[in-house]
């Protein structure tokens, strides 16, 4: 980098002045100020797009390796189900009288499994969270009303007749 100290930049200043002259050196030294500014910033840009691009590098290779790990773990995890499956289907096959062996071909679906039914819930009937006796009570609005007609409801009446 280029040492500037203050006596380097008072002889250029001095020489600015003696080439240019004092009626343009002002104008000279704004834009010599932008474009010092503007090549700043362009660096400054440049480095901010050099280390995303690595820090996008890095994630992808992490993003690898924990797909590498989870696919890992779902092989393990599947054959140590199937295991686990034929050693539970062998141990209780003479529990049940029946003497079937478990099929590790067969759906999920296909074991007869009670599903839980709500015996009173209708799931096609939408029903309310709030009761409208509260509703009532608590003073919560349940029909809707326009601006025009909450004003001409709530107008007061005038006991005179107009003149």
């Amino acid at each position: 980098m280029i040492d500037l100290g203050i006596s380097k930049l008072a002889l250029i200043g001095a020489v600015a002045l003696i080439v240019i002259g004092p009626e343009k050196l002002p104008r000279v030294a704004r834009t010599v100020g932008a474009l010092l500014g503007k090549a700043q910033r362009y660096v400054s840009d440049v480095k901010a797009e050099v280390s995303r691009s690595m820090e996008l590098e890095e994630l992808k290779k992490m993003k690898d390796t924990v797909t590498d790990a989870a696919r890992d773990v779902e092989s393990s995890v599947q054959s140590g189900a199937s295991d686990f499956e034929k050693s539970w289907s062998d141990a209780t096959a003479g529990l049940d009288g029946s003497s079937t062996s478990y099929d590790a071909s067969a759906p999920m679906g296909s074991l007869d499994v009670p599903v839980y039914k709500h015996p009173k819930k209708n799931w096609r009937l939408k029903q309310k969270a709030m009761p409208q006796w509260f509703k009532a009570r608590t003073g919560v609005r349940t029909r809707t009303q326009s601006g025009a007609a909450r004003v001409a409801r709530f107008r007061p009446r005038s006991s005179s007749a107009p003149r």
